[in-house]
Formats: structure tokens, C-alpha cells, sequence
């Protein structure tokens, strides 16, 4: 088991229990994506976390594949998704670097507070490009602690080294986010960022052919 699993392994409890911390941005990010659902819908979600997007998400749409690198993270999803009698989500423990999808297939990937996270988000971006149908939408929520939050460049190596912080954090503008979307292929349908020190969530398209 590699550290991030590990790390995430650890942090699952706490996780599941930690209060959303801006919940209003967070149901208008719900209701924006939900927005852009059909019934028909294949979805992927990366870093899915212990599940409570992918469930409320799930009635809308025909599949969720929700993946992520902590089983621990997934053995409460499932619970969570029994608990509320949601069906049509399958829970995988992967890496996205080990995740095996056919290109062309899915009409959304969810990529919601991860890609901070990726030493190779860059690679993941492309790879989320490929995987989508022409089309398709990519939906983001990402961190971008350099704008901001630059300081904790010098503090997360020692919240390391006592097991608080995860081993890859990447610092990230919004304008460097940006361009990594649009390098990648695709179109901005909708970029909205409550404020300066907020994450900011984007609707990314990939053209139609």
C-alpha cells in the first residue's frame, strides 16, 4: 500500500464525520452539475471519497463508478449507499493511474477536490479528456492554495511528518487550473469561484465533433 492510500486509510473516520465547510457553494455546486444530468448518463467519479456526492447524485443519472485509492474510504460509501437504498453506484478501489477506461465512453467524470492532490494532475486532466464522448463534461472543484494560502508551502512538511497532511499537495493558481483545462482540449461551460480563497468549480466540455 502506497502513502496516500495509507494517509487516506488513516483519515477515513474523521472524513466522513467532518462538516462540509461552505455549504451553500456546496449545494449550488449540486445544483449546477445536476443541471447538465440525463437519465441516461455514464458517470465516473475520481476520488470519491466516502461516497456522499456519488449518492446524491446517483438518482439522476444511469451509473456512477466511484473510485478511490482508500478501501476504508469505500467501505463507508457503501454503507452510506445501502443506508439510503442507492443502487446504481459501483465503488472501486483504484488509483487513477491504474484505472482502466475506453476511451470515448463516458459522458461526465467528476473530479471534485482531487486533482490538488495528484503529483500528475496535468496527466489526469488529458486522461479525463480521452475517456469522455465527444461532448462530454469534465466538473471540477479544486483548491488552489496558491493563491492565497502560498504559506502553506512551509507548514504542511511538518503537519507531514505527525501524519495531518497528505503526502502530494499541489499549488495550483486558478489561471494555471485554467489553462491546464483549455491545453487539455476542452471548452469552459461555466467557472465560478465564491471568492479569492475558495475553491473553484468549473464545468469543462469536450467539443463535439
Amino acid at each position: 500500500m502506497n502513502k496516500t492510500a495509507s494517509f487516506w486509510n488513516r483519515m477515513a473516520a474523521r472524513y466522513a464525520r467532518a462538516a462540509i465547510g461552505d455549504q451553500e457553494a456546496y449545494e449550488k455546486k449540486l445544483a449546477i452539475t445536476r443541471s447538465y444530468f440525463t437519465p441516461e448518463m455514464q458517470v465516473l467519479e475520481i476520488g470519491c471519497g466516502t461516497g456522499s456526492t456519488a449518492i446524491i447524485h446517483a438518482p439522476h443519472v444511469k451509473h456512477i463508478r466511484a473510485t478511490d485509492i482508500s478501501e476504508n474510504m469505500l467501505m463507508i460509501a457503501r454503507e452510506k449507499a445501502a443506508a439510503a437504498g442507492v443502487a446504481n453506484i459501483t465503488f472501486e478501489c483504484t488509483s487513477v493511474d491504474e484505472l482502466v477506461v475506453a476511451e470515448g465512453t463516458l459522458d461526465m467524470v467528476l473530479a471534485l477536490s482531487i486533482l490538488h492532490l495528484l503529483p500528475n494532475h496535468e496527466q489526469v486532466i488529458s486522461r479525463a479528456f480521452a475517456m469522455l464522448k465527444p461532448g462530454g463534461l469534465l466538473v471540477s472543484s479544486t483548491v488552489c492554495l496558491q493563491d492565497g494560502y502560498g504559506y502553506l508551502k512551509y507548514i504542511l512538511p511538518v503537519m507531514r511528518c505527525v501524519g495531518f497532511a497528505p503526502p502530494t499537495v499541489a499549488f495550483l493558481t486558478a489561471a494555471q487550473l485554467e489553462h491546464e483545462f483549455k491545453t487539455a482540449g476542452f471548452i469552459i461551460e461555466h467557472n465560478w469561484r465564491p471568492c479569492s480563497q475558495k475553491a473553484v468549480f468549473m464545468v469543462l466540455k469536450k467539443p463535439e465533433v
